[in-house]
């Protein structure tokens, strides 16, 4: 039986929608459930157990002073993409915490931006059966000429969700 929790069950409920609209609607919904992912304008390319992959138009609102794309904004993409390929493998009972994110800044970036984050086979199993862990995220931003802008590290952890306390 394949792996489902609520964000794949989700997905799995939109399946429904022509995929060419598919990113911009899904994206739109997630943007709903993190306010400021929403605010940026995130693209979802791709949403898969092993990889997703997430774009940043170069537009006037995620702009720096040189007309590129603002650093924040990098990082949120970068953070974002690893933070959602985390998230397609935590069982329901999870909760994923971003411990460490590094973002060094190579060169101008041009244009717009994707994010590509993916796992390993290893990485899914070990979110999916330990109750607490944490991984490197192999994360990779490109800019429009195919280049790696930034050099990113992200660090997810997991752990339990606590139960609600029974009120005295």
């Amino acid at each position: 039986m394949p792996f489902k929790n609520s964000l794949t069950r989700t997905l799995d409920r939109l399946s429904f929608i022509p995929q060419a609209l598919r990113p911009a609607i899904i994206s739109r919904i997630l943007g709903r459930v993190v306010p400021f992912v929403g605010t940026s304008g995130l693209l979802y390319e791709v949403l898969s157990a092993e990889e997703v992959v997430v774009s940043l138009r170069n537009r006037r609102p995620v702009q720096n002073h040189i007309k590129g794309v603002h650093a924040a904004a990098m990082a949120l993409l970068a953070e974002t993409a690893s933070g959602f390929v985390v998230g397609m493998n935590l069982p329901d009972h999870s909760l994923p915490l971003i411990k460490s994110l590094k973002v060094e800044f190579l060169q101008r970036s041009v244009g717009s931006m994707r994010a590509v984050a993916q796992l390993q086979p290893a990485q899914i199993e070990q979110l999916r059966n330990l109750p607490k862990g944490e991984i490197v995220v192999d994360t990779v931003v490109y800019d429009d000429r195919g280049e790696s802008p930034i050099r990113c590290e992200m660090i997810w952890a997991w752990v339990p969700k606590k139960r609600a306390q029974p009120s005295a």
